[in-house]
């Protein structure tokens, strides 16, 4: 089984760049304290990667 990832959105993209705030909408997150649990997959890395700021990321199985 594939391993899975808990984002979990910590800062708000209010006065960030419209594709951080696209990315955060694509991941399903739209507030502070939205959770969301995705496949470890390199399209979902890619996508945390460019909002880690914004985010924490746990593993979770």
């Amino acid at each position: 089984m594939m391993a899975r990832l808990k984002v979990i959105q910590t800062r708000s993209a209010i006065g960030g760049k419209q594709n951080q705030r696209d990315t955060l909408r694509s991941l399903g997150l739209k507030r502070i304290g939205d959770v969301v649990v995705k496949e470890d997959r390199p399209e979902i890395r890619g996508m945390v990667t460019t909002v880690a700021h914004l985010v924490t990321v746990e593993e979770v199985e």
